[in-house]
């Protein structure tokens, strides 16, 4: 959509240049602030459809937000200064003051109403009355209420809010445009225009951290296929990006059995009918009861709820919270995960919980025991980590590689080119696709490994990463779906290699370890020939400068 609308694209450009040209340089920081403008929009836009009423929204489904009073903030030292100035001393200050905290209308709180408010008045109302009110929307037992509970709102100069305000007016005109053209819902904009603002955490990553391109994510969900009503997963989440790949896969498979005629092929090739108003009331609580996201960064949890909720999830269910410490728990509950955990980080192994029994600080071997453990039986994992894991030869590296191929059934190594997660890093990566057989297996539940060498993933292999014209992923797809059928002549592209050779190889479990190569045989000219040639040029060379000697007087 956002390659389409070329002034959309520059307008959420220019939003995001105008926080970074004002001081307001670190793009987590920058895209957090804009997230709590864009949610003060989105609950303005929400309640002027439901006060008119419309197929997908009424007035009898929808829980109206700004209902009620609210306590304003009152500048005490600023009233009193003024007081003090004032001539009017028919009423004392406490009066004043009483009369200035009195409860008001919420209906103040909304977008509609203080984008209209004097700029003097602006900052400290939506600062203060307005961030303060979304804090708590939710109720106390929401997770987007107790992750909200320490947030700040950093726009400290009235003309910069007066101008994001404004920007941000002008993002959901184009918005509207787009959505009357009826390809997409006005939902579905707003998140992917959320998505280019988080895109921008390019610059921010750190332990490992950064966000997953969409179209790898696009694949895994279609390796993995969630269905309505699975328990999904992604045990270190940051924004959200697999649980959100995981909605739009239902969505879409919800499309494909009531729509088919809605579904499109989408950029990267894939089939997408991810519209959430095809979601009836009973199967958009089951949807969202069913995403379930961690992570250990408090902003990361705020950046991955709003994400969520920018796309249609209401209550999303991401929790502050390390899945790799003695604290969590949890396991053979959920049916899917999806997950690119960070894979440069060095944990303190006196808080890693020993039920992984990875004797290991390195969080890509400690994830992967945990994303097992998580799993309940039969149920299926697709994630992405550095090749390292795949043939590294310490203790702890075999001893992932075993819970890979004893307590799961390792569907699928795919190997990704060398470049897929520029500009963040450069390290060869992998996506494993596995199935839950049984925890802490005695016996080996998995009887071969189909591998997969990804030679282009349909985006150029540089830092700019530019869509190019062919969309090779969705042969992965189709290749991963055939496996079992298809007939392997050789080991050139894709192929099974058995159990009992991965062991005679010390369990290595990388493509290129069993790839079989081509060797072409090379001809050479005779070094006799190349130097008859060589001489031939040279009394060319010669002969035309002997004539070029001659026309100089």
């Amino acid at each position: 959509m956002l390659q389409n609308n070329a002034k959309l694209k520059s307008l959420i450009v220019s939003l995001w240049d105008t926080l970074w040209s004002s001081g307001i340089a670190n793009p987590l920081t920058a895209i957090e602030q804009i997230s709590y403008l864009l949610f003060l929009k989105r609950l303005d836009e929400n309640e002027k459809i439901a006060e008119k009423g419309n197929k997908n929204r009424t007035k009898g489904d929808y829980a109206f937000k700004f209902k009620g009073k609210y306590t304003p903030y009152v500048d005490v030292e600023k009233l009193e200064k003024q007081y003090k100035k004032s001539k009017d001393k028919t009423k004392s200050f406490e009066k004043i003051l009483a009369d200035a905290r009195k409860p008001r209308s919420a209906v103040e709180l909304r977008w509609s109403h203080f984008q209209k408010m004097p700029v003097d008045d602006l900052l400290d109302h939506v600062r203060y009355n307005v961030f303060e009110f979304i804090k708590n929307l939710n109720g106390n037992t929401s997770f987007f209420t107790k992750h909200m509970k320490n947030a700040t709102f950093e726009l400290r100069k009235p003309s910069l809010l007066v101008e994001a305000v404004k920007k941000i007016d002008d993002i959901y005109v184009e918005i509207e445009k787009d959505a009357e053209d009826g390809k997409q819902t006005f939902q579905d904009i707003q998140g992917d225009v959320y998505e280019m603002l988080l895109s921008e955490i390019a610059q921010a990553g750190k332990m490992g951290q950064f966000r997953t391109p969409r179209h790898l994510i696009k694949l895994m969900a279609e390796l993995v296929k969630p269905k309505l009503g699975n328990r999904i997963a992604d045990p270190a989440c940051g924004t959200g990006g697999f649980l959100l790949g995981a909605y739009q896969y239902i969505l879409t498979d919800i499309v494909r059995k009531k729509e088919p005629k809605k579904l499109m092929i989408d950029d990267d090739g894939f089939e997408s009918g991810a519209t959430s108003s095809i979601l009836d009331k009973k199967n958009k609580k089951i949807l969202e009861d069913g995403l379930i996201g961690f992570d250990i960064d408090v902003t990361m949890v705020r950046l991955g709820l709003m994400n969520l909720i920018m796309h249609g999830i209401d209550n999303p269910h991401v929790e502050y919270k390390d899945t790799l410490s003695k604290s969590y728990n949890e396991k053979g509950i959920y049916d899917i995960v999806m997950a690119n955990p960070p894979f440069t980080g060095k944990l303190d192994k006196s808080d890693i919980n020993p039920d992984l029994k990875i004797d290991s600080g390195s969080t890509e071997l400690l994830f992967l025991s945990r994303i097992s453990k998580m799993l309940r039986p039969n149920g299926k994992a697709a994630v992405i980590i550095p090749e390292g894991v795949l043939f590294g030869s310490s203790s702890a590296q075999k001893a992932t590689r075993e819970i890979l191929l004893k307590d799961n059934q390792l569907d699928a190594v795919i190997s990704l080119p060398q470049g897929a997660f520029k500009p963040y890093t450069g390290v060869k990566t992998a996506i494993l696709v596995f199935t839950k057989a049984k925890e802490n297996s005695k016996k080996w539940n998995t009887d071969k490994v189909w591998f997969y060498s990804v030679d282009s993933d349909g985006y150029s292999l540089d830092d700019n990463r530019r869509k190019l014209k062919e969309n090779p992923l969705p042969e992965v797809k189709a290749s991963f779906e055939a496996r079992t059928k298809a007939k392997y002549k050789d080991r050139k592209k894709h192929f099974f290699v058995d159990l009992k050779e991965i062991q005679e190889n010390n369990l290595d479990l990388s493509y290129n370890r069993y790839k079989e190569y081509e060797y072409v045989e090379q001809k050479y000219v005779p070094p006799k020939e190349i130097l008859a040639t060589l001489i031939d040029l040279e009394k060319e060379i010669l002969k035309d400068m002997n004539e070029l000697n001659g026309l100089i007087a």
